[in-house]
């Protein structure tokens, strides 16, 4: 009997998270038939941990899938019921949008995208192993027995491979929220020679809704202007009623139950030998690692419109289920709450991200691809970044063209695929923004402007939304150009100046308001980019003397014109620290090279440029172990390589 799938797929996706989803819809959008298979139809765009999307660094991430026509931000427009811009009192290359999202409708939402999506079949069954032929992929086996043939295979198994959920001593084989984990996948890539190993991570308990004491909490609101997160939705009205946040902390008499119960903690006692996520670490572990602190904050946090479960942000715990109930009872707010659902660690599969190539392919078997948390990251976001570059990639090999890979100048997504496939981690990857060389130039406004007409060419950017970027980018350059020509006089420049100025501080002393005046007295005429570069100054503060010829701007056209601007001179300085090192990122290594012949390169340096097989010489660079005199050996190398090969062609 023949067990193979007749069905003509050309790429085969194997989960269906954040990172399977963006893989499966860019596939299928630029033309390939696509399967993408997941445990439970449950799975699909799950949100086992935080309702949330977006945060610091990763709200950057959001825009630039956005940016590159994958469907994280639109989908979170359809259903967040909170939304936040962070960060608003520092510099604008730090501000990141973050949204709590309604996690029954953004399942629903993007479950619905799917099903509608041509060319993308959503298959429930577990795949259990790859169908390799000399290094090449050809397929995968399901649980079913069936085997289905595909061109290439994108992995995206989240934390399903191989979970295992801890409470204190208790062990469940299962993968996040009790959902049926993939347990053979993970035996068949060991045997397949994949350095596969085990990370961790966690979640907290889940409360009722109406147990909990808000008067003893700080409520936390949404902002009032919603800013989206998709460049789609710049000009839509967002009229809701956002739900609140709020706000409470741990106290020395939490901190003692911790403590006394530390060992019952899975963490502790030895049951995980997983590694888990420094920047979002368990409840006891901050306890343990911090002992002089006296409270620790935690968010209470709804999880959607039609659920009266409470998330309780910043207390993921793997300790017994009555030491969580008196622990979490000592939290002002929390005393008489029910927990419907306790804290628990889980720990899964991935493997390490220094066996693939920047493409997110694997050097081990051609044509099969990795995303997500299998290559060792944590969170949504950095998932479904991944998710989209494997998605583009996969198809463009099949296609016979070259991959994308997006330089650290160019994108968050960029700094975070080579953090990983450059250095490598031990533990969960979190992006941030002190992560990236380039944070003034990687600004989330910015987005679209670095990255859609790359997402037009190389993928799945819409004719429909590349002409809306481009209208949009004409209006913001003729805007930015019209701020830097056009001047006003000098009369309405004082005047302006004083009311937005000097009478904002009525306490200031009479001398030196005096010579604030005469100083804006001596000032000759400005045009109106002289008079927004000024600290005090807003874009929207320049209606008072420029009512002529004036554009009308989405919140965010004016937030870009303004910061391109202001900080004209920074971002100069950064374009020209890029413009230095892009000469390294121009000069390639064949994956062919011989390390080992090069003479002049140290040992370990011969060893991890044959491992890791750099990209580029600027790559190389990046790689721990490899000193600035081996990239000189890399480039004298070159150098006469390229000498000789146009000394033969002579």
């Amino acid at each position: 009997m023949n067990n193979t799938c007749n069905t003509d797929y050309r790429i085969i996706v194997i989960g269906a998270g954040h990172a399977g989803c963006e893989a499966g819809l860019c596939t299928a959008r630029m033309g390939f038939r696509t399967a993408m298979f997941c445990t439970d139809i449950e799975s699909v765009a799950m949100m086992p941990c935080n309702p949330s999307i977006g945060g610091t660094g990763k709200g950057h991430l959001v825009r630039e899938i956005d940016a590159l026509g994958g469907e994280m931000g639109v989908n979170t427009d359809k259903t967040f019921i909170q939304s936040k811009m962070l960060n608003t009192s520092k510099g604008p290359a730090v501000h990141s949008l973050r949204a709590q999202a309604d996690k029954h409708r953004y399942h629903d939402e993007m479950l619905k995208t799917i099903r509608e999506q041509d060319n993308l079949n959503l298959i429930e069954d577990e795949v259990t192993e790859l169908i390799v032929e000399e290094g090449v992929i050809k397929g995968v086996k399901s649980g079913t027995g069936v085997s289905y043939l595909a061109d290439a295979v994108i992995i995206c198994t989240g934390t399903f491979l191989g979970g295992k959920i801890f409470i204190g001593d208790d062990v469940t084989v299962s993968g996040p929220a009790g959902l049926p984990p993939a347990t053979k996948l993970g035996e068949n890539l060991r045997e397949l020679g994949f350095p596969v190993r085990r990370f961790k991570t966690g979640t907290p308990a889940r409360m009722l809704r109406d147990t909990l004491d808000y008067s003893k909490m700080k409520e936390q609101k949404g902002d009032e202007v919603i800013v989206p997160f998709s460049f789609l939705n710049e000009d839509k009205e967002f009229d809701i009623d956002q739900i609140s946040c709020w706000l409470s902390y741990t106290n020395e008499d939490t901190h003692k139950i911790i403590l006394d119960n530390l060992e019952k903690s899975a963490m502790y006692s030895g049951n995980i030998v997983g590694v888990g996520p420094r920047y979002c670490p368990s409840i006891e572990d901050k306890v343990s690692r911090f002992r002089d602190r006296k409270r620790h904050q935690l968010f209470v946090e709804p999880e959607g419109l039609d659920t009266d479960w409470m998330y309780i942000q910043g207390m993921s715990s793997s300790l017994p289920e009555d030491v969580q109930h008196a622990f979490y009872s000592t939290i002002p707010g929390l005393e008489n709450a029910v927990i419907v659902r306790p804290a628990y660690a889980i720990e899964y599969d991935c493997v390490d991200p220094l066996s693939l190539k920047p493409s997110l392919e694997s050097k081990l078997v051609d044509g099969l691809f990795c995303a997500g948390q299998f290559n060792g990251s944590s969170g949504y976001e950095e998932a479904g970044a991944q998710g989209l570059i494997a998605g583009i990639n996969a198809a463009r090999k099949l296609s016979g063209k070259d991959p994308l890979i997006l330089r650290r100048d160019q994108a968050y997504i960029g700094v975070l695929i080579d953090d990983l496939v450059t250095k490598g981690t031990n533990e969960p990857y979190r992006i941030m923004t002190s992560r990236a060389e380039y944070r003034l130039l990687l600004r989330q406004d910015n987005a679209d402007r670095r990255l859609t007409e790359l997402g037009y060419e190389y993928g799945p950017v819409t004719e429909e939304r590349y002409q809306r970027y481009l209208e949009k980018k004409k209006k913001v350059d003729d805007e930015v150009l019209r701020l830097r020509t056009v001047k006003t006089d000098i009369d309405s420049f004082r005047a302006f100046l004083v009311r937005h100025e000097v009478e904002l501080a009525e306490d200031m002393p009479y001398e030196v308001r005096e010579r604030k005046l005469r100083d804006i007295a001596d000032t000759g005429n400005q045009t109106f980019a002289d008079i927004l570069r000024r600290p005090a100054i807003s874009y929207d503060d320049l209606a008072d003397i420029d009512n002529e010829d004036r554009p009308s701007l989405t919140s965010n056209e004016k937030t870009e014109v303004e910061v391109m601007l202001k900080y004209d001179g920074y971002i100069r300085k950064q374009i020209n620290e890029v413009e230095k090192l892009r000469n390294l990122e121009s000069k390639k290594l064949s994956d062919k090279l011989d390390y080992n012949s090069i003479g002049g390169l140290r040992l370990e340096a011969r060893q991890k440029l044959t491992d890791i097989r750099p990209h580029t010489v600027g790559q190389a660079s990046r790689i721990s172990g490899v000193s600035p005199a081996d990239i000189n050996v890399l480039l004298i190398y070159l150098e006469k390589e390229m000498r000789e090969s146009e000394h033969r062609g002579n």
